[in-house]
């Protein structure tokens, strides 16, 4: 009897083994399918592959039909299969990252912001984060919020122009004239002839 139920347990764990490895083997050749049909610029075809093998569940599933809804421009369903990422793994960034696209896309900016501020929160020191959102709070004057964010990337990356153009223009909107000027000198260091330096520079003389 013991040896039946030995045989037995034995047959269902082999069982198990091959419907596991059969449908890995089917996931795999729906995600090399949906990167072909990427290519090609086909994204119904793509996601249709991915449909074929969706699990609720699957975080990379979600993450890719994320990605190719906004290729699609499906905007909406785009940003459905984000947040469905995004409750799947809550420390990654990638999903958070991606659903950006989509909400931007449709100019969902409250939304972009917080998505930023989520990141951020995870990864306190993430350059594309703090740059962006930084010129979130540019673009709605709150220069004091910008400040904060463009000065931490200076200051960690001393040579990237976008960021140090971006400080320059915002110590000229907080009144900061003589700090604006040597960042915007710096700038010019870094790209020289760069017309929005050379216009900073113009407003301080």
């Amino acid at each position: 009897m013991e040896i039946i139920k030995k045989t037995t347990l034995l047959l269902m764990l082999i069982f198990t083994f091959q419907t596991i490895g059969a449908q890995q083997t089917n996931r795999q050749a729906a995600f090399s399918k949906s990167y072909e049909f990427e290519k090609s610029n086909n994204y119904s075809a793509a996601i249709k592959e991915l449909n074929k093998v969706y699990d609720a569940g699957d975080y990379f599933v979600n993450i890719r039909l994320g990605w190719l809804y906004y290729l699609a421009k499906n905007h909406t369903e785009s940003i459905k299969y984000y947040e469905k990422a995004i409750s799947l793994k809550p420390y990654a960034i990638e999903a958070k990252f991606g659903s950006i696209k989509p909400l931007s896309a449709i100019e969902s900016w409250e939304k972009v912001k917080n998505q930023y501020l989520l990141i951020l929160k995870i990864d306190p020191q993430n350059m594309l984060a703090s740059y962006w959102l930084g010129v979130i709070y540019y673009n709605r004057k709150d220069y004091t919020g910008a400040l904060k964010l463009f000065e931490k990337i200076v200051n960690l990356h001393p040579l990237d122009y976008d960021s140090v153009i971006m400080l320059a223009w915002t110590k000229l909107n907080l009144g900061k004239s003589n700090e604006a000027k040597v960042l915007f000198d710096h700038a010019l260091t870094l790209r020289p002839n760069n017309s929005s330096a050379l216009e900073g520079m113009k407003l301080i003389k």
